[in-house]
């Protein structure tokens, strides 16, 4: 599974699973990254809001991987709503991860995450940013662009103003919280859609429904919300600093089935995040629950 692609509507060919960096720390990073790329992942995630760049950076100089082999992504920080700040964060990201260019940048958030629950959608400042990344992709710095949970309004905002439409939307999307509106509007509009947290911080293990299909399947409940996601073409970005974990996460070559599917979308579920409860992202979808 590991081998295999979505192309992005440029072209450019995406691993279907990526590794996931969000909360490993630069002086690890490096290690752990290095373990993926020898258990065979060739698609890494990090962002600049992580502060892991450069330890990832180091990983790819370090492997014995072709460069060209690896596809690298990293997003724009979501307080930067300017032009400038764009550009100059683009070449900050370049320098730190000591890369001759970036397979796909994203800006991480249509809002600041101060400002994440707020009505102010931003327009004007995600257009800024987006001429920058529009950019650095025409003069060959980075290979794709795209976006990291934007709504269908702000996904407006970009198809209707820009020249370059996004070619992806990261989302939070697991079994329990998949977010079939945005989902579906994305890809009516041929932007590959990614899914960040697809195990949901491993809230999912207390699900009996999610539990007892693992069991027939005889999978892991990990595997079983990888392979969710994958046969909602959706790419999955599991997080794991156990090597262990890792081959787990990508050993996803078995089918669901149909009825079981529907099974799986149709749940929702008051999933407790524990300690990342309070990040904005989770702390938004707790709070439209309890509404």
């Amino acid at each position: 599974m590991l081998k295999e692609t979505y192309t992005l509507t440029n072209g450019v060919k995406i691993p279907k699973i990526a590794y996931g960096t969000w909360k490993i720390t630069n002086d690890q990073v490096t290690e752990k990254v290095l373990e993926a790329i020898e258990v065979g992942y060739r698609h890494i995630d990090t962002a600049q809001a992580y502060e892991n760049e450069e330890g990832v950076g180091a990983a790819i100089k370090a492997s014995t991987q072709p460069r060209e082999e690896l596809f690298i992504t990293t997003k724009l920080a979501a307080e930067i709503k300017d032009y400038e700040g764009a550009v100059k964060a683009i070449d900050d990201s370049l320098r730190k991860l000591d890369l001759d260019y970036i397979d796909l940048m994203i800006i991480h958030s249509p809002k600041p995450w101060v400002d994440f629950q707020g009505d102010n959608h931003y327009f004007e400042g995600n257009l800024a940013a987006w001429q920058a990344l529009e950019e650095a992709y025409q003069a060959g710095k980075l290979r794709a662009i795209g976006v990291s949970n934007f709504e269908v309004v702000d996904l407006k905002n970009l198809l209707e103003h820009t020249t370059i439409k996004p070619m992806v939307n990261q989302v939070l999307a697991h079994i329990g919280q998949t977010p079939f509106e945005v989902i579906d509007y994305s890809q009516a509009n041929n932007l590959l859609v990614e899914a960040y947290s697809p195990i949901a911080h491993g809230a999912m293990l207390q699900s009996e429904t999610i539990t007892a299909l693992a069991k027939k399947y005889e999978v892991s409940i990990p595997q079983l919300a990888i392979r969710y996601c994958l046969q909602l073409d959706l790419l999955p970005l599991p997080k794991t600093q156990n090597r262990q974990h890792m081959a787990n996460n990508a050993d996803v070559d078995f089918q669901i089935s149909q009825e079981d599917m529907e099974t799986l979308k149709a749940l929702s579920s008051d999933f407790d995040y524990g300690k990342n409860n309070d990040t904005p992202v989770f702390k938004k979808v707790l709070g439209d629950r309890k509404e």
